[in-house]
């Protein structure tokens, strides 16, 4: 059987390093052009081809990862002048890593259809580190035969990966996954806030907390930014946080059900967007939900 080639867009925090994993471990790899020159000739120097559009990406590659911010970028990449549509090819799978609105999922995948491209969901948890590491966990939505097809491929950056279901299942799972994720932020920058305000610092609630039933990895990392002021401790923005929750929010309304919990989360990160720090990251969280209640976690 032919080698897949691999084509790659979206070269950020997470792609760099999915990227980087996909080339060294043997699959000829395509890229079009990013802003950061510098994950584009880290590629080149590894054997990666570049490209001038993902419309040419996606006629020299047999699967095309996406891995960008959001749906509109999604649609874009694949609907524009130049975008992976412009290229596609009877054949063509289409592999969306982003954290993306399982509507647009379904709606991309109706439209490729015809043209013999088959798009799928692959949405991704952990961070750069794993990225770069390749020990990232992968859900992935779609039929038994491509997920075949791409796990070998999955296998380069990924340590864990789990077939949920069918198309457009993955990226439900995705925002599940970040719901708790951001639920548990939410609920740690409140708490500190609350713990700081009563006179408890935060080291002392820490020395609680740590060890004991209410830890765990995604407490440790909070918080090494919350007490040791690690700012690239969890390099995820509050912008993609509350982009994320309002995803949420649409599923969990086109399914019919109540979400208070999620629309608090919710609010707490666009209020933390719309103060102007869309460009924080997660565990920041915690020195905004303080300062807006009078204090510092010092």
């Amino acid at each position: 059987m032919a080698v897949e080639k691999i084509g790659f867009i979206g070269l950020g925090m997470m792609g760099h390093g999915m990227a980087k994993n996909i080339v060294e471990k043997g699959y000829p790899l395509f890229i079009a052009g990013h802003r950061s020159r510098t994950a584009v000739e880290d590629l080149v120097r590894r054997g990666a081809t570049e490209l001038t559009s993902p419309a040419e990406v996606a006629q020299a590659a047999t699967i095309v990862f996406l891995c960008v911010s959001a749906s509109p970028q999604v649609e874009a990449v694949v609907r524009g002048s130049s975008g992976l549509k412009a290229g596609a090819h009877e054949g063509l799978v289409v592999v969306d890593c982003s954290t993306s609105d399982p509507n647009s999922t379904l709606a991309l995948a109706a439209e490729l259809a015809p043209l013999g491209v088959t798009f799928i969901d692959a949405p991704l948890s952990r961070t750069p580190k794993e990225a770069w590491e390749g020990t990232l966990d992968c859900m992935v939505g779609a039929d038994t035969a491509t997920f075949e097809r791409v796990r070998p491929v999955i296998s380069t950056w990924a340590g864990k990966i789990v077939h949920v279901g069918g198309l457009g299942d993955g990226h439900k799972m995705k925002l599940l996954n970040n719901f708790i994720a951001m639920g548990y932020a939410a609920l740690y920058a409140e708490a500190l806030a609350l713990s700081q305000k009563s006179g408890i610092s935060p080291q002392t609630f820490d020395s609680v907390i740590r060890g004991g039933r209410m830890d765990c990895g995604f407490y440790q990392t909070f918080m090494r930014y919350a007490l040791e002021r690690d700012e690239n401790a969890h390099k995820f923005s509050l912008a993609n946080a509350a982009k994320d929750m309002r995803y949420l929010e649409a599923m969990a309304n086109a399914a019919g059900i109540a979400n208070p919990v999620g629309n608090a989360v919710k609010n707490t990160f666009a209020a933390a967007v719309a103060s102007g720090h869309a460009e924080a990251y997660v565990p920041m969280i915690s020195d905004i939900v303080a300062a807006g209640n009078g204090t510092k976690l010092t």
